[in-house]
């Protein structure tokens, strides 16, 4: 018994000395992450983790402009493959929004249309989005404006442009799984604009592709520098307002004490505001007749910047698949706002789960089943 108290004394002595030289290394953070993951029963970030942290609100307007109904609303019942996929990947919404209107519409797993979920990465289309918002306000020049015009400490040969495009040769570490990589520390830690001003350009900017959430992070660092607002300040003044989103929007902070968004990711909100912004994308930025988005920053959004790597523009991913020009926005998780606009068509998808690239492949296989049972959805409507 005294042998067995003794150990459980040397464990906690052990735990308290790791914990000590942790906080002391700056990995304090990895205490929150373990609470707000392992303890709740997850093993990463989840669709509804924006109770486990702070959040701006991006508040939306007083008058909600509804969605048009298409005429044969939900009468054609999900497939049999697309009911089986959604219910494997613990699917929370699909819709299918068909010349500006919504043609089927289907939650799963307890969700419903007011549901909030956590966009993650389709945050980064929308900071770009911001960012061309912030241009044709004259907040910002044009996408060649360097960042150390607003943080000196940069490589003057940086861009914004090459953030957006992920092209800034910083020196983040992307891995998702390893809790001292830059990225587990951005999503737990309590202030972020520390972290990234200490990043360093390593590589020359705008040479070639390499995804980094940091040069997200940094972009929004910027916005918010050229606006004087917050993000969601900015979001909501931008977008969340004029399109009539149905209700408010939270986006997470680092702290309250800091009140940085996380900018590369972490908007909780539901499918159907999600959806607007591929309608006003679809639209070439027009919404019931105001030009909220220049049409000329959507084309250079959804062009690839580079020849050798012809699956990103500027913050959207891009797919010739079924030899269509697609471009759309991506979570980790599998959330998805796709962009069709050959045939007016928006596909949105949130959820828990995808399935994994194939070895070589930029887009997830689920993104292609997604649009292959949207289309014969499609197809019987017609």
């Amino acid at each position: 018994m005294k042998k067995l108290f003794k150990a459980l004394l040397l464990f906690i002595g052990f735990l308290l000395v790791a914990s000590l030289i942790l906080y002391v290394a700056g990995y304090g953070y990895i205490f929150k992450a373990i609470n707000t993951t392992y303890l709740t029963g997850h093993k990463t970030a989840f669709i509804d983790d924006h109770t486990y942290f702070d959040n701006h609100v991006v508040e939306n307007s007083d008058s909600i402009q509804k969605w048009p109904i298409g005429s044969k609303y939900n009468t054609i019942p999900a497939t049999k493959t697309l009911d089986s996929l959604n219910s494997k990947l613990e699917t929370a919404a699909f819709l299918i929004i068909k010349n500006d209107s919504i043609l089927f519409e289907k939650y799963y797993h307890g969700y419903d249309k007011l549901s909030r979920t956590n966009s993650f990465s389709m945050a980064k289309s929308l900071v770009t989005i911001l960012m061309f918002k912030a241009i044709q306000d004259g907040f910002l020049e044009n996408i060649n404006q360097p960042v150390a015009d607003f943080f000196p400490q940069f490589d003057p040969r940086l861009s914004i442009g090459d953030l957006s495009s992920m092209a800034s040769g910083l020196n983040w570490n992307e891995n998702y799984y390893n809790p001292f990589a830059s990225t587990a520390r951005a999503y737990f830690g309590q202030d972020i604009r520390e972290q990234v001003r200490e990043l360093k350009v390593i590589e020359k900017p705008g040479e070639e592709f390499k995804y980094l959430s940091g040069n997200t992070q940094l972009l929004g660092m910027v916005i918010e520098k050229a606006t004087g607002q917050t993000l969601s300040e900015y979001l909501s003044d931008s977008f969340w307002k004029p399109m009539g989103m149905n209700d408010d929007a939270l986006w997470q902070i680092d702290s309250r004490e800091s009140g940085m968004e996380k900018a590369y990711c972490c908007i909780s909100s539901n499918a159907r505001n999600f959806g607007k912004f591929g309608k006003l994308l679809i639209n070439n930025g027009k919404w019931n007749g105001e030009q909220l988005l220049d049409s000329a920053f959507i084309e250079t959004a959804s062009e690839p910047r580079f020849s050798e790597t012809s699956y990103y523009g500027y913050g959207f991913w891009l797919s010739d698949y079924r030899d269509k020009d697609i471009y759309y926005m991506r979570g980790i998780l599998g959330q998805y706002v796709i962009v069709i606009p050959e045939d007016d068509l928006v596909i949105v998808r949130l959820g828990r789960k995808l399935i994994r690239k194939e070895k070589d492949d930029k887009h997830y296989q689920d993104f292609y089943m997604y649009i292959d049972e949207a289309y014969k959805i499609i197809d019987h409507a017609s």
